[in-house]
C-alpha cells in the first residue's frame, strides 16, 4: 500500500523520455499501420525496454534482504577522554545517520522472520568522514578463521544441484567447526528470531582500538542497546508471518516511523586495557566470544534515533554501501582476522554490485566532498574538475597531520604462516554459561524443539551424531536431552583440547 505521504501529496509533473521530452501517451508503441510490426526510430519504446532489461543490479551475497531509514546520532556522554574523534569532541554533537537492518542468508524475496541473524548497519556522516557500523544483533558470530567464511555462508544457502535449502549441509559445517556453537546456541534460542527490526540490539563483535589526542588506546567492543526494549518471535509465530507477510519487519519499521513511533537505541562501549587484554581469560580478536558487562561494564557514549522513511528504497537502502574500513581518526581495527578481512571485502563487493564510484552515490557521499586523486570509472558523476590528477605542486593540496602518534602501539614482527584456529575447552565456556545460568527451564525447551525441528530433518546419522557430540560438550544434560528429542542415541561429548592450550591473546607493544 502506497504511504500516506502518496496519498496526499499530488505529483502532476509532465510525463517524458529519459532525455526530457514530452511523451503524450506512456502506453503507446510506434508500429507501421495499425498490423505492422514496431519501428526502431520509437526512441520512448526503446529506452523504455532497454532500462527495464537492466534494472536489477547484484544483489548482496549476504544480507540481501534488508529495510532501513535515516535519523540522528547525538553524543550524550564525554567519551573524549579515550578518543579523539571530532564526533566526541562535545556532548550535544550530531550526525546524519542511515540505519540498515537484514537478514544473513536469504534472498532479497525472502521472509524477514526467518531464524537468522540480523545485519546491523548504521552510517555516520562526521564532519571528518563517514564513519560506519558494521554490526550483528547478536555479540558473536559463527566464525574466528576468515577464510572459513565463505564456506560457512555456502552451507547457509542452496544446495548445488538442488537448489534447496539443505539441513545436512547446515549442520555438517557446525558440527565440523565446533567454536561455531556460541552462536547456534543463540540463534536458536529466544533471541534467534527478533519481533522485527525496532526491538533488538546491534553489536560491533569485533573488538576495535580507541585512541585519545595522546595517542593513548584501549580496546573496544560497541553495543547498540534497544531504548523500546527487546521482543522476540517464536518459531510458530516466525513460520506462520513468513506465510502470510514475508515483508513483517519492513513494514513495521516503516509505518512505526510513518507514525511518528520513532525508534532509538543507546550506543555503548566496553574498553579494555592491553593489559587487561593480556590477563583476560579469552582472545578479544576472537569473534566467537563476548566481553561480561561484569568485568567490562557499558560505557554510555550516544543515542541513535530513526526519524525518516526513504524517499526512494533503491536509492536510498539497497545503494546504500557499508565498510568497516570506513572508519574517523580516533577510531582503529584491531588485528582480529574477521575484521581485518572484512576491510578488505566489504568496499570489493560494494565495487562489483554498485560500480567504481559507488562512493559518489548521494547516499554513500561523505558530507564534505573528496579531496584526492581518483578518477574516472563509471559513473563519474563527480569527477573533481580541473584539479591535477597526481600530487602536483602547481596546485597542490593541503595536508592534515595527525592529531596523535601511533608508534608506542602493537608492533608485529614473524614469520608468514598458515594460520587456523584449533577448538578447545574455552569454545564451550561461554555456550555452557548459555545453558546452565542464562536460559530459564522454558527457554531451554524453546531452544531443544527449535534445534530438534531442523536437525531432525538431517539425513545423514554421521552429521546426527557430531552435532550432538558438540552439544554434549557444551553440557552433558543439553546433549540428551538433544539425542532424545530426535530420536537418536544418546553419544559421548566431543574431545577437544584443554583450555590451557588455546592461543593467548598478547598486544606486542614496545617495550
Amino acid at each position: 500500500m502506497p504511504s500516506q505521504q502518496v496519498f496526499s501529496k499530488p505529483d502532476g509533473a509532465t510525463y517524458t523520455t529519459s532525455q526530457g521530452q514530452p511523451v503524450q501517451e506512456p502506453y503507446a508503441a510506434e508500429r507501421i499501420g495499425l498490423n505492422g510490426p514496431l519501428v526502431l526510430q520509437d526512441f520512448h519504446f526503446i529506452d523504455l525496454l532497454a532500462h527495464f532489461d537492466r534494472e536489477r543490479i547484484p544483489e548482496r551475497v549476504v544480507h540481501a534482504k534488508g529495510s532501513g531509514a535515516h535519523g540522528v546520532f547525538e553524543v550524550t556522554h564525554d567519551i573524549s577522554d579515550i578518543c579523539s574523534a571530532g564526533i566526541f569532541s562535545k556532548v550535544g554533537n550530531k550526525a546524519r545517520a542511515t540505519a540498515r537492518f537484514s537478514t544473513v542468508g536469504g534472498e532479497s524475496g525472502s521472509a524477514d522472520t526467518a531464524r537468522d541473524p540480523r545485519g546491523f548497519s548504521v552510517k555516520l556522516r562526521t564532519e571528518e568522514g563517514n564513519w560506519d557500523h558494521v554490526y550483528n544483533n547478536t555479540p558473536v558470530f559463527f566464525v574466528r578463521d576468515p577464510a572459513k567464511f565463505p564456506h560457512f555462508i555456502h552451507t547457509q544457502k542452496r544446495d548445488p544441484q538442488t537448489h534447496l535449502k539443505d539441513n545436512d549441509m547446515f549442520w555438517d559445517y557446525m558440527s565440523q567447526n565446533p567454536e561455531s556453537v556460541h552462536q547456534f546456541m543463540i540463534l536458536f534460542g529466544d533471541r534467534g528470531v527478533p519481533d522485527g527490526y525496532r526491538f533488538m540490539h546491534g553489536y560491533s563483535g569485533h573488538t576495535h582500538k580507541l585512541v585519545n589526542k595522546n595517542g593513548d588506546f584501549v580496546y573496544a567492543q560497541f553495543h547498540y542497546r534497544c531504548d523500546q526494549g527487546t521482543k522476540f518471535l517464536t518459531q510458530d509465530v516466525a513460520t506462520k508471518l513468513a506465510g502470510e507477510n514475508p515483508d513483517y519487519s519492513q513494514q513495521d519499521l516503516f509505518e512505526a516511523i510513518d507514525r511518528k513511533e520513532f525508534p532509538s537505541w543507546t550506543l555503548c562501549v566496553q574498553t579494555m586495557t592491553p593489559a587487561q587484554a593480556e590477563e583476560f581469560r579469552y582472545n578479544i580478536l576472537d569473534l566467537t566470544k563476548i566481553w561480561p558487562h561484569s568485568q567490562f561494564p557499558l560505557r554510555p557514549v550516544g543515542k541513535l534515533t530513526l526519524n525518516e522513511n526513504p524517499q526512494n528504497y533503491f536509492a536510498e537502502i539497497e545503494q546504500v554501501a557499508f565498510s568497516p574500513s570506513h572508519l574517523v581518526s580516533g577510531i582503529e581495527p584491531s588485528a582480529d582476522p574477521v575484521l581485518q578481512s572484512r576491510l578488505f571485502s566489504y568496499p570489493d563487493t560494494q565495487r562489483h554490485r554498485l560500480g567504481t564510484n559507488y562512493a559518489q552515490l548521494p547516499v554513500n557521499a561523505p558530507l564534505h566532498l573528496p579531496a584526492n586523486f581518483q578518477r574516472d570509472g563509471g559513473m563519474a558523476f563527480y569527477n573533481q574538475g580541473s584539479r591535477p590528477n597526481y600530487q602536483s605542486s602547481i596546485q597542490p593540496l593541503a595536508y592534515k597531520t595527525p592529531t596523535y602518534s601511533t608508534l608506542a602501539h602493537e608492533q608485529y614482527l614473524g614469520a608468514a604462516v598458515a594460520d587456523l584456529s584449533f577448538v578447545s575447552e574455552l569454545d564451550f565456556e561461554q555456550p555452557r554459561t548459555l545453558w546452565t545460568r542464562v536460559f530459564d527451564d522454558g527457554a531451554k525447551e524453546r531452544f531443544v524443539q527449535n534445534i530438534a525441528g531442523h536437525l531432525g530433518g538431517v539425513k545423514s546419522d554421521d552429521v546426527k551424531a557430531r552435532t550432538l557430540s558438540v552439544f554434549g560438550a557444551v553440557d552433558a544434560d543439553l546433549g540428551n536431552r538433544m539425542a532424545k528429542a530426535i530420536g537418536h542415541a544418546p553419544v559421548a561429548p566431543l574431545k577437544v583440547a584443554p583450555a590451557g592450550e588455546a592461543t593467548r591473546f598478547r598486544a606486542n607493544l614496545k617495550a
